[in-house]
């Protein structure tokens, strides 16, 4: 009886134990519990909460409307319109191929989309997202919508895209957009703008588009979106909307910008005309041209390899890029700097027996023709090259550097577009630093004869050719050449002016000026020009010229025994009307022979539809 109470007792001695012992572990466990959820609620709190709301809250940016691109006259050049996309994130497919086959059920997908896409994969980085298919219309989307849940990875995307309704008209001047490359997302990085390009695919690459790029984009929005642990958007939080980007109103009339390049079908070459007294560009050629839509979504390869491979080279910009030499169009420019210099009078008369001999070498007249005893008024109206040869040694190079830097030749304008080429402005010191050799750095005296009629070194763009001309016609003034007219506040509607006073004035005598404004008209009425401008309305002043391609090296020049691409170029600049200008230009049709029978015509083109039609239209 003791030895059974005795074991009773010893067991509830062991089971009080265990209890202590089970009581104290989950007093401890207890105790842990509320350190860590006190650390968590208190200690942590900011940053769980912070990601908390991460997980459930999605920052997502409302990329800016872009900025249109409009005519002087409201006509629209470039606009956007809203499109359905759909886009993937090669991260979150497991098994693209069967994602691919499985998304043709709903959506079609056509054999070139897949191919770019899976082209895209490969060089893209995994979270990318990549455009897989876009101009979705409703049907489509809606079908989407409705089971996308099937397609983790894949996403409909409303967006912008770039329009130009005009297609290969004024393609150069408003170039395009295109998607973001890694170059431009490390640019614009390094410029602390890669932010307000987040949720913005494209960019631009050429033309407008790329210099005003700034202006055109807007300031991109943001959004805060309630999402479930799938992602999907519940509710939204907040917005802050996006700043679209600011209107352009061009200087160019779509109009003027049709006629001209209509002179260009089938031809290769460029025209710039300019508004002497604002500097405004009214219309710019480059021709043959391109559609800019191509680029848009990234161009195809046989599309791209067409352009790229084309012995006319549509997708170089002629006017900017593009350097001639630019023959008889130089003369009165080479006449203003002997009078202003000092180096002839306008009534010294020399004989011109067909050529001018230097050095025991005859440089020869086009066609050796002899024109007799010839003044300066005669030598620009009968394009006398014997006349121009003799200048040009009296004047020297350095000397004509000087002058016709002024007006802008071997510079670079300025203009509103990229790529611009300074071209050659020749001098000794130019020739110093472009030889070697030394016996290539000598400036012989020869070399000046050739540069005194647009040949020999001289090698200018048409853009500058066009502006000298402008600035001639506004009788010195330097107004600097610009495509953008206003540019027209998003919010407010307001606009400003890009250009509204004269870079610098040439100081220029008046009666210089009328000698050689006088022989510029002089060629239009018994000139080279006088049967293309028979009959006008208006009364121009120009100058042809013909500018050779290659040397001939003393033999006979015949055009029909040449290549094509071999000829002589032609040109012509001018501006109407003569007593107050209110257009210039200058146009270069490559390979076309005679500047008066084929450059002058596409001048009288334009200058009948900006001084005549152009009124006529808009009266009725």
């Amino acid at each position: 009886m003791f030895e059974f109470k005795k074991t009773t007792l010893h067991q509830k001695r062991r089971i009080l134990v265990r209890v202590w012992v089970a009581g104290l572990f989950a007093f401890l466990c207890f105790t842990c519990l509320v350190a860590r959820l006190w650390y968590l609620q208190v200690h942590r709190y900011e940053g769980l909460a912070a990601r908390a709301d991460e997980n459930r809250i999605a920052v997502v940016p409302v990329p800016p409307r872009r900025g249109e691109i409009l005519d002087r006259n409201g006509e629209v050049l470039a606009r956007n319109y809203r499109d359905y996309t759909l886009e993937v994130t090669p991260a979150h497919v497991k098994d693209m191929s069967a994602m691919l086959d499985k998304l043709s059920q709903l959506v079609e997908i056509t054999p070139y989309e897949r191919r770019r896409f899976l082209q895209q994969v490969g060089q893209n980085g995994r979270y990318t997202r990549i455009l897989l298919r876009n101009k979705l219309n409703e049907s489509e989307a809606a079908w989407f919508s409705s089971n996308a849940y099937q397609f983790p990875g894949v996403e409909l995307r409303a967006r912008w895209v770039r329009e130009y309704p005009h297609g290969q008209t004024a393609a150069h001047v408003l170039g395009y957009v295109g998607r973001l490359s890694e170059a431009d997302m490390n640019r614009l990085d390094e410029a602390g703008q890669l932010g307000n390009y987040r949720g913005t695919p494209v960019i631009g690459k050429k033309g407008i588009e790329k210099t005003w790029e700034e202006v055109l984009h807007g300031k991109t929005g943001i959004e805060e979106v309630e999402v479930t642990a799938t992602g999907r958007p519940v509710r939204t939080l907040s917005r802050i909307d996006p700043v679209p980007g600011s209107d352009l109103v061009l200087s160019l009339d779509i109009g003027l910008q049709k006629v001209a390049e209509a002179q260009f079908e089938g031809r290769r070459g460029a025209l710039v005309a300019i508004d002497p007294n604002t500097g405004e560009v009214l219309a710019f050629v480059s021709a043959p041209s391109f559609d800019p839509n191509l680029f848009i979504d990234g161009i195809d390869v046989e599309s791209w390899r067409e352009l790229n491979e084309s012995p006319d080279h549509p997708l170089v910009n002629r006017p900017l890029h593009g350097t001639y030499p630019i023959g008889s169009t130089y003369k009165p420019f080479v006449a203003l700097a002997a009078l202003e210099l000092g180096k002839r009078a306008a009534h010294e008369r020399i004989a011109d027996p067909g050529f001018f001999e230097l050095g025991g070498q005859r440089f020869r007249n086009a066609g050796s023709v002899a024109y007799g005893m010839t003044d300066m008024h005669k030598a620009i109206v009968v394009s006398s090259d014997t006349y121009f040869y003799s200048l040009g040694v009296d004047i020297g190079v350095d000397a004509l550097h000087d002058f016709s830097k002024q007006f802008g030749f071997g510079q670079v304008t300025g203009i509103d577009l990229d790529g611009e080429r300074r071209g050659v402005l020749p001098s000794t010191t130019w020739k110093r630093s472009a030889y070697r050799k030394p016996e290539q750095q000598r400036w012989y005296a020869g070399e000046s004869v050739s540069v005194a009629v647009g040949q020999g070194y001289n090698s200018f763009t048409l853009l500058q050719l066009a502006q000298a001309t402008a600035v001639l016609a506004q009788g010195g003034a330097y107004m600097k050449p610009h495509l953008v007219r206003q540019v027209v506040d998003p919010s407010t509607g307001q606009s400003r002016p890009t250009v509204t006073e004269p870079s610098h004035v040439i100081d220029l005598k008046p009666q210089n000026l009328e000698v050689i404004r006088n022989a510029l008209v002089g060629v239009v009425q018994q000139g080279t020009a006088r049967r293309a401008f028979q009959g006008a309305e208006y009364q121009a002043a120009g100058k042809t010229g013909t500018a050779q391609v290659f040397s001939l090296r003393g033999a006979k020049y015949e055009a029909g025994k040449v290549d094509e691409r071999l000829r002589d170029h032609a040109l012509f600049m001018a501006y109407a009307p003569a007593e107050r200008p209110e257009i210039a230009l200058a146009l270069i049709v490559e390979n076309g022979g005679w500047g008066s029978s084929v450059a002058a015509p596409v001048a009288r083109k334009v200058f009948d539809y900006w001084l005549t039609e152009r009124n006529v239209q808009e009266s009725q």
